[in-house]
């Protein structure tokens, strides 16, 4: 019973940030139901879950959208959605014929979500890309890494999730409480190289000022500054240090013993690198739950860098419930939290057209339309 208990999704199946916006909205107690194609259906054990978390949450349906029974179908179900979410390259929605506009004719109300890198427009739109090149045309991947050393992705964690899978949730929501005021649907275009420069928007900011140069790893946030920066411990771990504020970096100071009048200033660039050879031969002299010891319950701005098994152990993240099992495997739990509408995760991923037959009935198909559309291929 989350708090968009009650709106209905409809997601075509895709990879990666269309299924991770689309997993947020489920998390948050939308019923969403994903198409996934009707050739990708191979069966499976409910019992056995697939291990595709971005998929949990949903119901599955197998649908040949290259049919016109299955297209016609598909355009029925649009007709009790809220939305829809599609993550094709700009045109081809249109060309299977379920582009916005044939939609909105059989639902005027409907927000129409397509996720892309590039966006719908644009001389890169009809060209393929991952989240690495949407990053880098966003001004993004130029900034991450250490000084003197090439850019560093994140993984795909900026423009596949935070730029784009988390833009079109956003950009859903948004639509949604827009047309509940002015009952008329509307097309959200999210695109991760948008969304990418959209997370870029406070180093811009800091560009203008003057407190940001184009040379990477050279600034405050981006391991340039000794106060801001991990650093490897003892025992062949890592520590992260953020004391950025005067008052944070003078207990740094006083923990890690040294004297601030024999120091230079924190904010003196030209000392960063003596002062990081520094902090990197103390922290290197004790293991890191020593460190933990140390630091953790001060307002030094620290915590351990753990990798994802020790994060789902660790006693804050286990107060807080922050993973949660589901069908076995442990997983990150829905965010953010909400004091009367609790989100929770409705069910594990569901294998392609597992539930074709009982959830196109819940949406309206009766069985007479299900059996044709079974003997005409356009449904698994």
């Amino acid at each position: 019973m989350g708090p968009l208990h009650g709106v209905k999704i409809l997601e075509i199946a895709g990879i990666g940030p269309g299924p991770f916006a689309a997993m947020m909205l489920a998390d948050m107690g939308a019923e969403v139901l994903r198409i996934d194609r009707a050739g990708s259906v191979r069966g499976g054990d409910p019992q056995q879950p697939p291990l595709d978390l971005l998929a949990r949450g949903r119901r599955s349906v197998g649908v040949d959208l290259k049919s016109p029974e299955g297209v016609a179908l598909l355009l029925d179900l649009v007709e009790g959605a809220d939305g829809l979410i599609e993550g094709f390259r700009p045109g081809v929605a249109e060309r299977l014929g379920f582009g916005p506009e044939v939609c909105a004719e059989r639902n005027p109300k409907l927000v129409y979500g397509r996720m892309t890198g590039w966006g719908q427009d644009g001389p890169y739109a009809p060209t393929a890309g991952h989240d690495l090149n949407y990053i880098a045309l966003s001004g993004a991947l130029a900034h991450f890494g250490r000084a003197g050393e090439p850019p560093t992705p994140p993984i795909n964690l900026v423009g596949d999730f935070g730029g784009g899978g988390m833009l079109m949730a956003f950009g859903m929501v948004c639509g949604l409480l827009e047309t509940a005021r002015s009952g008329q649907g509307q097309v959200v275009d999210a695109a991760m190289v948008d969304g990418a420069s959209v997370l870029m928007t406070m180093m811009y900011g800091f560009a203008a000022m003057g407190m940001w140069n184009e040379e990477r790893g050279t600034n405050l946030l981006d391991t340039g500054a000794p106060c801001y920066d991990v650093y490897a411990t003892s025992d062949g771990k890592w520590v992260s240090i953020g004391s950025l504020e005067p008052q944070f970096y003078a207990q740094l100071l006083e923990l890690l013993e040294l004297d601030p009048a024999a120091l230079p200033h924190q904010h003196d660039r030209s000392a960063w690198p003596e002062m990081k050879e520094r902090f990197a031969a103390i922290f290197a002299s004790r293991t890191r739950d020593e460190w933990c010891e140390l630091f953790e319950g001060t307002d030094v701005c620290f915590a351990p860098v753990l990798t994802m098994s020790e994060a789902t152990r660790h006693p804050h993240n286990v107060e807080r419930e922050s993973f949660v099992d589901v069908g076995g495997v442990v997983q990150p739990a829905p965010a953010p939290r909400f004091s009367r509408t609790a989100p929770a995760v409705a069910m594990p991923p569901a294998h392609p057209g597992q539930h074709t037959d009982e959830a196109l009935a819940d949406w309206g198909i009766g069985t007479e339309r299900l059996t044709a559309l079974r003997a005409s291929g356009a449904i698994a």
